[in-house]
């Protein structure tokens, strides 16, 4: 039966294909396809995973025979033989089985997919004491998947080279079948995980527009739905499902007429892209002769590629903290921060990039998990330069690696949530420190130019004292648009009071880009209102001449300011600023 699922449209295009559901717990367990000859490697990898969690539980059987009946938890000894029962249930082995030999699946991928199947059948048993039955299938699959990790195995080391090769199901009509991944939520670091994957497109229960996992599929350039709600529980695995991520609507079970819709739909978006690819080498220069420069956001040294293929003049912000995901128990130390930075740097062949300082806390936490109980506000607490300034070591060595890569071609720096004089005088004091002992130990260094953020109201008031302290500044409208309209930008409970075009914003926005021109600094928008098409002639009425966005939104913005004429967008953006409803004026 066909029905929608609505929610929040943030990756534009359309996605067709058969759905992923991943259990939020296990999101980091490895999907790929493998080669039919590894189809017999992958289910003894299940066989001997299984042999070693027999043998575990028959170790604990045997202690309990030693007990005394006192100490012999009658409960353990039925949980046990639970466990046992289930480990050799014909179904479960059967299905995984049948998900490597006939979809190719990985082991663990094929282990995730059987368990949905059968908790769904728990879950529909009448009586209680069945249901509850699913907690251990759960657990036992969780052993499974431990010891399956636990293991060295060659074909682990190739999903690199198989996803590249095998981005669709093969099936046995000779057509692809694309794969879509349903989940509950996927942290940033979950993101970077699938952005060289084989999924194209994704549904998640919660998110906002601009949450960091909206954020990341833009610059995948998939089609994407966040705050979906239940999506997770509805969609059933292997459904055919539809990912209209400019609408913000998913269809689960399309029928033939609605499903030959949206294939003509996805086809005039290839379309569209492709003739956009025309305006990729002409230079962005508005009607009236102002040039302008797009820039790329990034999130890993290797997306210069896709920066110099859309024909970005440099990178407006590479956002560092994606190098420390999941890195809490070791950071990245001051070598492997450089090589990642030059890296970068040489891949933009002379360009300019700008390394923004790690950012993390909030929506971004080193270990990629989302603890809401540990503060009320964590986007009002210790993140991104308050985090960095309670740590001098590390920063230090940030500094230090961001100093070495500009040996190798121009590098700024731009320092994130800064609000505070103190907070500006440290970070210069550290930056000269940094300097300093690279001098003394002899490592070659280069120049760079220190920018300031502009994303907490505070820093937007008193942007003379930022202006005397920096060469550039960058407007987080993200942050800048939470902060001033006091709302989780994460939270799709509120995301319909997330407005880039609430008078207040545009006045903050405006008056930044207005002081920087006259003091002759440049001033760039580095969030997602610059990326927004919608948004383009606004921006360029108030002067704004440098916009960061995601490689995949460069063309599109590029058209519409060669379709420009800044001479009379200067008058009519000012009635936009002056008018107490400018999201109307926008729209027409």
């Amino acid at each position: 039966m066909t029905f929608s699922i609505h929610g929040l449209a943030v990756g534009g295009g359309i996605a067709i294909g058969r759905a992923v559901v991943v259990a939020a717990s296990r999101v980091n367990v490895a999907h790929y396809f493998i080669e039919p000859g590894d189809v017999r490697e992958e289910i003894e990898r299940i066989r001997c995973a299984r042999d070693v969690v027999i043998d575990e539980i028959h170790r604990m059987q045997e202690s309990i025979l030693l007990m005394g009946p006192k100490d012999a938890p009658h409960e353990l000894k039925a949980l046990l033989d639970v466990h046992l029962m289930l480990l050799q249930d014909e179904e479960l082995v059967k299905g995984v089985k049948d998900a490597i030999t006939d979809r190719l699946y990985n082991a663990e991928w094929a282990l995730l997919t059987q368990l949905e199947v059968i908790s769904r059948q728990f879950d529909e048993m009448e009586d209680e004491y069945l249901r509850e039955r699913k907690a251990d299938l759960e657990q036992i699959v969780e052993k499974l998947l431990r010891v399956m990790q636990g293991q060295t195995n060659a074909t682990m080391g190739k999903l690199s080279a198989l996803v590249q090769r095998k981005p669709a199901q093969s099936t046995q009509d000779g057509l692809d079948v694309s794969l879509v991944l349903v989940a509950h939520d996927l942290s940033p670091a979950d993101m970077l995980e699938f952005k060289q994957g084989i999924f194209t497109g994704f549904v998640t229960d919660v998110g906002g527009k601009t949450s960091h996992t909206a954020i990341v599929a833009r610059s995948m350039g998939i089609p994407a739905v966040v705050g979906a709600r239940a999506s997770s529980q509805l969609v059933r695995q292997d459904d055919w499902i539809i990912i209209d991520g400019d609408a913000g609507v998913v269809v689960v079970d399309p029928s033939p007429t609605i499903l030959a819709e949206y294939q003509l739909k996805q086809r005039q978006f290839i379309q569209n892209r492709l003739q956009l690819s025309d305006v990729r080498d002409l230079p962005a220069v508005t009607l009236d002769g102002q040039v302008i420069h797009l820039l790329a956001n990034i999130e890993r040294p290797d997306d210069t590629a896709a920066a110099m293929a859309s024909g970005a003049v440099g990178v407006g912000l590479f956002r560092s903290e994606f190098l420390f995901m999941g890195r809490l128990d070791q950071l990245p130390d001051e070598d492997e921060q450089y090589q990642a930075y030059r890296l970068a740097v040489e891949g933009m062949q002379g360009l300019p990039v700008t390394i923004r300082t790690v950012d993390v806390g909030a929506d971004k936490p080193l270990d990629g998990s989302l603890k809401l109980e540990s503060h009320l506000n964590p986007a009002l607490g210790l993140r991104a330069i308050r985090w960095s300034l309670t740590d001098p070591p590390m920063f230090l060595t940030q500094l230090r690696a961001i100093l070495r890569a500009a040996a190798h071609g121009p590098v700024k720096m731009l320092i994130p949530m800064l609000a505070h004089l103190n907070e500006i005088r440290q970070t210069r004091a550290l930056l000269a420190q940094a300097k300093l002992e690279l001098e003394q130990s002899g490592q070659p260094f280069g120049e760079i130019e220190l920018g300031a953020m502009i994303e907490i109201p505070a820093a937007a008031l008193t942007l003379k004292v930022f202006l005397k302290y920096f060469d550039f500044l960058s407007i987080g409208t993200n942050d800048l648009i939470q902060y001033t309209l006091a709302i989780d930008r994460a939270d799709e409970s509120v995301s319909h009071l997330y407005d880039p075009a609430h008078p207040a914003v545009l006045r903050l926005v405006a008056d930044t880009i207005a002081e920087g021109l006259a003091q002759g600094k440049e001033v760039s928008v580095c969030g997602e209102m610059a990326g927004d098409v919608n948004m383009t002639r606004l921006l360029l009425g108030l002067g704004l001449r440098s916009f960061s966005m995601h490689p995949s939104q460069i063309l599109t913005v590029k058209q519409a300011v060669l379709n420009a004429d800044v001479g009379q967008l200067q008058s009519w953006a000012q009635t936009v600023l002056a008018h107490e409803e400018p999201a109307t004026l926008l729209a027409g």
